[in-house]
């Protein structure tokens, strides 16, 4: 992963690193990443320094709002807290009541277990098997010597969601999203029923084999920035870029591998709140805040490397800033608005393709 190493927030404590020398815990973020050789000690220091105080006043409110209840009612205030940000240790609480994942659970009994002990597809098998040691090999708890190791509870929840939802099955992608889901829920039950939320209720159709949610998405990305950031439709325009070449990877892997994870995190503590919006909200909020830069760019290429720049730096790597400003660099951006627009992108990538 190419810039997860910026910003790994937890909640445990930040001590100052001196020397060359490193222990096995500093070279290895809280969610089992190694941080590569270049990694930058002093700024994560300065960083966390910050952060780590805005994490224990967050830490402090949500106990007291939650009083030790596992469930909670969607409202003003519960949407206020979660656009702030979730502790690490509700995070999984919040997410499976949110997106309506754990309702799904409680009424469905051993029906996960039942998806593991059935006949399985042998072609799903295959597929999913191909994907499994390529599902983040620099995270130390998907090795096969790790204890316990991710990788099988990774193989079960896709096998479970691929039978699960035939229409789907597996698809190159869902791999990482089960592999986040994991390393916060460390519940394979929870995870599937999340990635249940994700792919049949907040993303439907990103999956399927047309892919005519994602394909659709990326075009009301495309009309929105046509409306909210001119300059830079232009700047597509010009040089003939097409908006798959340069978002496919935001929206498919949902900002994993694109931008750190503590800041993935954070967008996913909205995405399973407020749904699909968010995605729009943070790819605005990367071009808006980037505007000048890619209009620097003299070709193709040119925009293809700005898009991946925009996803680097000190402005995604404060995930808290960040987060506040997807509320509001990109201005209002109703389901309303999206809504009508997806039925205009859709009917026309349709059109396009019979």
């Amino acid at each position: 992963m190419e810039n997860k190493n910026k910003n790994k927030a937890s909640s445990q404590s930040s001590s100052a690193v001196n020397g060359t020398a490193r222990s096995r815990v500093e070279s290895v973020d809280p969610y089992g990443f190694e941080r590569s050789e270049d990694f930058d000690y002093e700024s994560y220091e300065e960083l966390m320094s910050e952060y780590l105080a805005v994490l224990t006043r967050r830490s402090i409110k949500w106990s007291k709002l939650l009083k030790g209840k596992n469930k909670v009612q969607k409202n003003v205030k519960l949407k206020r807290y979660v656009r702030k940000g979730i502790p690490n240790e509700h995070r999984a609480l919040i997410w499976m009541a949110a997106s309506g994942a754990q309702e799904k659970l409680e009424k469905n009994p051993g029906y996960y277990q039942s998806l593991i002990e059935a006949q399985h597809d042998r072609k799903l098998v295959e597929t999913i098997c191909t994907d499994l040691n390529r599902t983040f090999p620099d995270n130390v708890q998907f090795r096969k010597t790790s204890n316990p190791c991710l990788q099988k509870a990774l193989y079960n929840v896709l096998l479970a969601y691929g039978h699960h939802n035939p229409t789907v099955g597996y698809c190159q992608g869902m791999n990482f999203i089960a592999g986040y889901l994991l390393i916060i829920t460390k519940d394979e039950e929870k995870s599937f029923w999340l990635m249940d939320a994700l792919l049949g209720r907040i993303l439907p159709d990103y999956y399927s084999p047309a892919m005519l949610g994602l394909k659709t998405d990326q075009e009301v990305l495309g009309e929105l920035v046509k409306v909210k950031i001119p300059r830079v439709w232009q700047t597509m325009l010009d040089h003939n870029v097409m908006w798959t070449l340069v978002v496919s990877r935001w929206f498919i892997c949902l900002y994993i591998d694109v931008l750190p994870v503590e800041t993935v995190l954070r967008i996913w503590d909205c995405l399973f709140y407020e749904g699909s919006k968010i995605l729009f909200r943070v790819a605005l909020t990367l071009i808006h805040h980037n505007e000048a830069l890619i209009q620097q760019a003299q070709s193709l290429p040119d925009v293809c490397q700005s898009f991946k720049q925009i996803t680097h730096g000190p402005f995604v790597d404060e995930c808290h800033t960040f987060m506040q400003k997807i509320f509001t660099e990109p201005g209002s951006l109703s389901m309303a608005t999206l809504t009508k627009l997806r039925e205009t992108c859709r009917f026309r990538i349709i059109a396009e393709e019979s």
